[in-house]
Protein backbone atom coordinates (compact mmCIF):
# COMPACT_ATOMS: atom_id res chain seq x y z
CA UNK A 1 0.00 0.00 0.00
CA UNK A 2 1.10 3.57 -0.72
CA UNK A 3 0.23 6.60 1.40
CA UNK A 4 0.04 10.05 -0.16
CA UNK A 5 -0.51 13.54 1.30
CA UNK A 6 -0.20 16.90 -0.42
CA UNK A 7 1.20 19.62 1.87
CA UNK A 8 0.72 22.42 -0.66
CA UNK A 9 0.30 22.91 -4.39
CA UNK A 10 0.81 26.17 -6.24
CA UNK A 11 3.13 29.14 -6.52
CA UNK A 12 2.93 29.59 -2.73
CA UNK A 13 4.67 26.25 -2.23
CA UNK A 14 4.65 22.65 -3.46
CA UNK A 15 5.33 19.59 -1.33
CA UNK A 16 4.13 15.97 -1.57
CA UNK A 17 4.57 13.16 0.96
CA UNK A 18 4.79 9.47 0.08
CA UNK A 19 5.07 6.50 2.41
CA UNK A 20 5.30 2.76 1.84
CA UNK A 21 6.30 0.43 4.65
CA UNK A 22 9.12 2.14 6.53
CA UNK A 23 10.11 4.39 3.62
CA UNK A 24 9.04 8.05 3.64
CA UNK A 25 9.99 10.65 1.05
CA UNK A 26 9.03 14.13 -0.06
CA UNK A 27 8.81 15.29 -3.65
CA UNK A 28 9.64 19.01 -3.62
CA UNK A 29 9.88 21.13 -0.49
CA UNK A 30 8.60 24.56 -1.42
CA UNK A 31 6.59 25.00 1.79
CA UNK A 32 8.41 26.83 4.59
CA UNK A 33 10.20 24.60 7.09
CA UNK A 34 8.16 25.98 9.98
CA UNK A 35 4.87 25.35 8.18
CA UNK A 36 5.98 21.91 7.09
CA UNK A 37 6.82 20.98 10.66
CA UNK A 38 3.33 22.06 11.76
CA UNK A 39 1.75 19.99 9.01
CA UNK A 40 3.71 16.91 10.05
CA UNK A 41 2.66 17.35 13.66
CA UNK A 42 -1.00 17.75 12.67
CA UNK A 43 -0.88 14.33 10.97
CA UNK A 44 1.06 12.67 13.78
CA UNK A 45 4.09 12.29 11.54
CA UNK A 46 7.75 12.70 12.51
CA UNK A 47 10.07 14.62 10.19
CA UNK A 48 13.03 12.67 11.57
CA UNK A 49 11.62 9.52 9.95
CA UNK A 50 11.91 10.95 6.42
CA UNK A 51 14.41 9.19 4.18
CA UNK A 52 14.94 11.69 1.35
CA UNK A 53 13.69 14.67 -0.65
CA UNK A 54 13.32 14.50 -4.43
CA UNK A 55 13.27 17.78 -6.36
CA UNK A 56 11.54 18.42 -9.71
CA UNK A 57 13.25 21.75 -10.48
CA UNK A 58 14.96 24.76 -8.94
CA UNK A 59 12.18 27.37 -8.71
CA UNK A 60 11.64 28.74 -5.20
CA UNK A 61 8.14 27.32 -4.75
CA UNK A 62 9.64 23.82 -5.04
CA UNK A 63 12.91 24.12 -3.06
CA UNK A 64 12.40 26.67 -0.29
CA UNK A 65 13.00 24.19 2.56
CA UNK A 66 15.55 21.77 1.09
CA UNK A 67 18.47 23.43 2.89
CA UNK A 68 16.78 23.25 6.29
CA UNK A 69 15.61 19.66 5.72
CA UNK A 70 19.15 18.61 4.85
CA UNK A 71 20.69 20.46 7.80
CA UNK A 72 18.05 19.81 10.47
CA UNK A 73 16.89 16.31 9.48
CA UNK A 74 20.06 15.01 7.84
CA UNK A 75 18.23 14.31 4.58
CA UNK A 76 19.80 13.69 1.21
CA UNK A 77 18.42 15.84 -1.61
CA UNK A 78 17.95 14.00 -4.92
CA UNK A 79 17.98 16.02 -8.15
CA UNK A 80 19.66 16.17 -11.54
CA UNK A 81 23.06 17.83 -11.70
CA UNK A 82 21.58 20.90 -13.41
CA UNK A 83 18.82 21.21 -10.79
CA UNK A 84 21.43 21.00 -8.03
CA UNK A 85 23.37 23.79 -9.74
CA UNK A 86 20.18 25.87 -9.76
CA UNK A 87 19.51 25.11 -6.09
CA UNK A 88 23.01 26.26 -5.15
CA UNK A 89 22.39 29.60 -6.89
CA UNK A 90 18.90 30.22 -5.51
CA UNK A 91 18.84 32.89 -2.82
CA UNK A 92 15.85 31.33 -1.02
CA UNK A 93 17.72 28.15 -0.06
CA UNK A 94 19.38 28.57 3.32
CA UNK A 95 21.50 26.98 4.55
CA UNK A 96 23.15 25.86 1.34
CA UNK A 97 23.41 22.14 0.66
CA UNK A 98 26.71 20.51 1.50
CA UNK A 99 28.24 18.14 -1.03
CA UNK A 100 27.42 15.18 1.24
CA UNK A 101 23.70 15.91 1.00
CA UNK A 102 23.55 16.22 -2.79
CA UNK A 103 22.56 13.07 -4.64
CA UNK A 104 22.72 13.33 -8.42
CA UNK A 105 20.15 11.46 -10.48
CA UNK A 106 19.94 10.91 -14.23
CA UNK A 107 16.76 11.09 -16.25
CA UNK A 108 15.30 7.75 -17.32
CA UNK A 109 17.56 5.81 -14.96
CA UNK A 110 15.67 4.09 -12.14
CA UNK A 111 16.96 4.00 -8.57
CA UNK A 112 15.69 2.70 -5.25
CA UNK A 113 15.02 4.40 -1.94
CA UNK A 114 13.81 1.75 0.49
CA UNK A 115 10.51 0.34 -0.75
CA UNK A 116 10.31 2.78 -3.67
CA UNK A 117 11.55 2.30 -7.22
CA UNK A 118 11.85 5.80 -8.68
CA UNK A 119 12.35 7.01 -12.24
CA UNK A 120 12.69 10.63 -13.33
CA UNK A 121 11.92 11.86 -16.84
CA UNK A 122 12.23 15.14 -18.70
CA UNK A 123 9.49 17.78 -18.39
CA UNK A 124 9.71 20.99 -20.48
CA UNK A 125 9.80 24.07 -18.25
CA UNK A 126 11.77 27.32 -18.08
CA UNK A 127 13.85 26.31 -15.09
CA UNK A 128 17.49 25.20 -15.12
CA UNK A 129 16.17 21.67 -15.62
CA UNK A 130 12.89 19.93 -14.78
CA UNK A 131 11.72 16.36 -14.26
CA UNK A 132 8.60 14.43 -13.46
CA UNK A 133 8.72 11.36 -11.23
CA UNK A 134 7.31 7.88 -11.44
CA UNK A 135 7.12 6.00 -8.13
CA UNK A 136 6.57 2.26 -8.13
CA UNK A 137 5.64 0.20 -5.07
CA UNK A 138 4.83 -3.43 -5.79
CA UNK A 139 2.10 -3.17 -8.47
CA UNK A 140 1.29 0.51 -7.85
CA UNK A 141 2.53 3.14 -10.30
CA UNK A 142 2.19 6.76 -9.14
CA UNK A 143 3.25 9.60 -11.45
CA UNK A 144 3.82 13.30 -10.72
CA UNK A 145 3.90 15.78 -13.61
CA UNK A 146 3.99 19.48 -12.72
CA UNK A 147 5.31 22.73 -14.22
CA UNK A 148 5.02 21.45 -17.79
CA UNK A 149 5.03 23.78 -20.77
CA UNK A 150 3.79 21.27 -23.32
CA UNK A 151 2.97 17.59 -23.58
CA UNK A 152 5.78 15.34 -24.81
CA UNK A 153 5.64 11.74 -26.00
CA UNK A 154 7.27 10.68 -22.73
CA UNK A 155 4.58 12.46 -20.72
CA UNK A 156 1.91 10.73 -22.80
CA UNK A 157 3.55 7.39 -22.05
CA UNK A 158 3.69 8.07 -18.31
CA UNK A 159 0.01 9.06 -18.19
CA UNK A 160 -0.88 5.93 -20.13
CA UNK A 161 0.92 3.71 -17.60
CA UNK A 162 -0.14 5.46 -14.37
CA UNK A 163 -2.49 4.10 -11.72
CA UNK A 164 -2.40 7.40 -9.81
CA UNK A 165 -1.45 10.78 -11.20
CA UNK A 166 -0.67 14.30 -10.02
CA UNK A 167 -1.04 16.57 -13.05
CA UNK A 168 -0.63 20.30 -13.48
CA UNK A 169 -3.74 22.27 -14.45
CA UNK A 170 -2.30 25.72 -13.99
CA UNK A 171 -4.52 28.20 -15.80
CA UNK A 172 -7.60 28.95 -17.82
CA UNK A 173 -6.29 30.46 -21.04
CA UNK A 174 -9.05 33.05 -21.34
CA UNK A 175 -8.55 34.21 -17.74
CA UNK A 176 -4.82 34.44 -18.34
CA UNK A 177 -5.09 36.44 -21.56
CA UNK A 178 -7.73 38.83 -20.19
CA UNK A 179 -6.06 39.18 -16.81
CA UNK A 180 -3.70 41.83 -15.39
CA UNK A 181 -0.38 40.09 -16.08
CA UNK A 182 2.04 41.92 -18.42
CA UNK A 183 2.34 40.52 -21.94
CA UNK A 184 5.77 38.94 -21.37
CA UNK A 185 4.49 36.98 -18.36
CA UNK A 186 1.37 35.82 -20.19
CA UNK A 187 3.63 34.64 -23.00
CA UNK A 188 5.90 32.80 -20.58
CA UNK A 189 3.03 30.99 -18.83
CA UNK A 190 1.29 29.99 -22.06
CA UNK A 191 4.54 29.19 -23.88
CA UNK A 192 6.25 25.92 -24.78
CA UNK A 193 8.21 25.97 -21.51
CA UNK A 194 5.59 27.48 -19.23
CA UNK A 195 2.59 25.84 -17.59
CA UNK A 196 -0.20 23.47 -18.66
CA UNK A 197 -3.69 24.91 -19.06
CA UNK A 198 -6.93 23.28 -17.93
CA UNK A 199 -7.79 22.42 -21.53
CA UNK A 200 -4.38 20.90 -22.22
CA UNK A 201 -4.58 18.81 -19.05
CA UNK A 202 -8.06 17.62 -19.99
CA UNK A 203 -6.99 16.67 -23.53
CA UNK A 204 -3.97 14.79 -22.16
CA UNK A 205 -6.18 12.75 -19.84
CA UNK A 206 -8.85 12.16 -22.48
CA UNK A 207 -6.35 10.85 -25.02
CA UNK A 208 -3.93 8.88 -22.86
CA UNK A 209 -5.52 7.78 -19.58
CA UNK A 210 -5.94 4.01 -19.47
CA UNK A 211 -8.51 1.83 -17.66
CA UNK A 212 -5.78 1.28 -15.05
CA UNK A 213 -5.91 4.94 -13.95
CA UNK A 214 -7.85 5.24 -10.68
CA UNK A 215 -7.33 8.77 -9.37
CA UNK A 216 -6.04 12.12 -10.64
CA UNK A 217 -5.09 15.11 -8.49
CA UNK A 218 -4.92 18.46 -10.29
CA UNK A 219 -2.01 20.52 -9.02
CA UNK A 220 -0.33 23.94 -9.26
CA UNK A 221 -3.49 25.94 -10.00
CA UNK A 222 -2.86 29.65 -10.49
CA UNK A 223 -4.51 31.88 -7.91
CA UNK A 224 -4.95 34.71 -10.43
CA UNK A 225 -5.72 32.79 -13.62
CA UNK A 226 -7.73 29.77 -12.51
CA UNK A 227 -10.25 28.50 -9.99
CA UNK A 228 -10.69 24.98 -8.60
CA UNK A 229 -14.32 24.75 -9.77
CA UNK A 230 -13.40 26.02 -13.24
CA UNK A 231 -10.47 23.60 -13.60
CA UNK A 232 -12.59 20.62 -12.60
CA UNK A 233 -15.56 21.69 -14.75
CA UNK A 234 -13.36 22.24 -17.81
CA UNK A 235 -11.63 18.88 -17.52
CA UNK A 236 -14.85 17.04 -16.70
CA UNK A 237 -16.43 18.50 -19.84
CA UNK A 238 -13.53 17.43 -22.05
CA UNK A 239 -13.53 13.92 -20.63
CA UNK A 240 -17.29 13.52 -21.11
CA UNK A 241 -16.96 14.63 -24.73
CA UNK A 242 -14.68 11.61 -25.18
CA UNK A 243 -17.10 9.28 -23.43
CA UNK A 244 -15.11 9.19 -20.18
CA UNK A 245 -17.18 9.60 -17.00
CA UNK A 246 -15.31 11.40 -14.19
CA UNK A 247 -15.90 9.70 -10.86
CA UNK A 248 -16.71 6.42 -12.57
CA UNK A 249 -13.81 5.76 -14.94
CA UNK A 250 -11.42 7.57 -12.59
CA UNK A 251 -11.76 10.20 -9.89
CA UNK A 252 -10.48 13.76 -10.20
CA UNK A 253 -9.71 16.11 -7.30
CA UNK A 254 -8.10 19.53 -7.05
CA UNK A 255 -5.27 19.91 -4.55
CA UNK A 256 -5.32 22.88 -2.18
CA UNK A 257 -2.79 25.64 -2.62
CA UNK A 258 -1.83 26.34 0.98
CA UNK A 259 -3.37 23.56 3.05
CA UNK A 260 -2.79 19.81 3.27
CA UNK A 261 -5.01 17.30 1.56
CA UNK A 262 -6.48 14.41 3.46
CA UNK A 263 -4.52 11.18 3.78
CA UNK A 264 -4.86 8.84 0.80
CA UNK A 265 -4.06 5.17 1.27
CA UNK A 266 -3.73 3.64 -2.18
CA UNK A 267 -3.74 0.08 -3.39
CA UNK A 268 -3.09 -1.42 -6.79
CA UNK A 269 -6.75 -2.37 -7.27
CA UNK A 270 -7.83 1.24 -7.00
CA UNK A 271 -9.31 1.13 -3.50
CA UNK A 272 -8.70 4.34 -1.59
CA UNK A 273 -9.62 3.83 2.05
CA UNK A 274 -8.45 6.41 4.59
CA UNK A 275 -9.74 4.29 7.49
CA UNK A 276 -7.14 1.56 6.96
CA UNK A 277 -4.49 1.45 9.72
CA UNK A 278 -1.10 2.68 8.58
CA UNK A 279 1.46 3.22 11.30
CA UNK A 280 3.96 6.06 11.09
Amino acid sequence: MLRFISFGSGSSGNCYYFQAGQTRILIDAGVSYTQLRKFFQSFGLQMRTLNAVLVTHDHADHIKSVGKLAAECGLNIYATELVHEGISRNYCVTPKLTSEKRVFISKDESFNIGDFKITSFHVPHDSTDCVGYRIEVDDIRFCLITDIGHVTERVQEEVREANYLILESNHDREMLMKGPYPAFLKGRIAGENGHLSNTEAGELLANYASPNLHHVWLCHLSEENNHPVLAQKTIDGILRSYGIIPGKDFKIEVLKRRNPSRVYDLRADGVVDPTLPFED
